[in-house]
């Protein structure tokens, strides 16, 4: 197996991560550094990343209903909590893409790399649906403009899907993951996000998970899942 995809198996990080960690040299194969992400290796190649052992875990993948002031990191160096604290796992889990501490709902953690990385890589466009809440109520052709695609200052967005829920909120699913994009999608025509829950992510949805709970998805999930990044599993 290749050094990358190794680490990204092992839960270490997504596999565009652990790429970064290898060619900054913070990757050793019994006692030597390893700057090369094919390498093949396997549990007998002696793999240690910042000079701890490295061997595959089984993989998990657990759903979330973030709440408010939740961070979407593996560890929070201030007083909030991190979203990691709300699953009951021993693994190694990090989040799949980013929720804002100001966004609340579905987020999914898991030490599956490869699977975290084809849900977050533009190339495959797996759905994210989000319920917002706005500023003031938008026109028609403001809901057309989000259709069409706006442009940010990284560029136009691809289409979205785009319906009025309520005289100022919006359900708006797309098909990328950018930074803040929705805020910044709202800010393109000239209004503001209040509030801002994810409530799908590609065949997940919230459903009846409350607030603060996590939960285990099952394996008929994760073939949807896997699915929709692209492959059978």
């Amino acid at each position: 197996m290749r050094l990358a995809k190794y680490l990204a198996h092992s839960g270490v990080a997504s596999r565009r991560k652990a790429e970064q960690l290898i060619t900054s040299g913070r990757v050793t194969l019994k006692g030597e550094p390893i700057t090369d992400p094919a390498r093949d290796v396997d549990e007998s190649s002696g793999v240690e990343v910042d000079g701890d052992a490295v061997k595959p875990e089984p993989r998990e993948v657990w759903v979330v209903n973030k709440p408010l002031d939740v961070v979407s990191t593996a560890r929070e160096p201030g007083s909030r909590r991190a979203v990691t604290d709300l699953v009951p796992s021993k693994r190694r889990l990090y989040p799949v893409g980013r929720l804002d501490a100001d966004s609340t709902g579905l987020i999914l953690l898991t030490n599956d790399g490869e699977l975290a990385n084809r849900l977050t890589h533009p190339r495959y466009g797996v759905e994210r649906t989000y319920r917002a809440t706005l500023r003031r109520s938008p026109s028609d052709s403001d809901l057309a403009r989000l259709r069409r695609g706006v442009r940010l200052e990284d560029g136009p967005t691809r289409p979205a899907v785009v319906s009025r829920a309520g005289r100022r909120g919006i359900e708006l699913t797309i098909r990328e993951g950018r930074n803040r994009q929705v805020r910044r999608m709202a800010e393109a025509i000239g209004n503001e996000v209040v509030a801002l829950q994810r409530t799908g992510f590609g065949p997940l949805r919230l459903e009846r998970l409350s607030e603060g709970e996590a939960r285990r998805l099952s394996g008929a999930e994760l073939k949807r899942l896997w699915k929709d990044a692209g492959r059978d599993e």
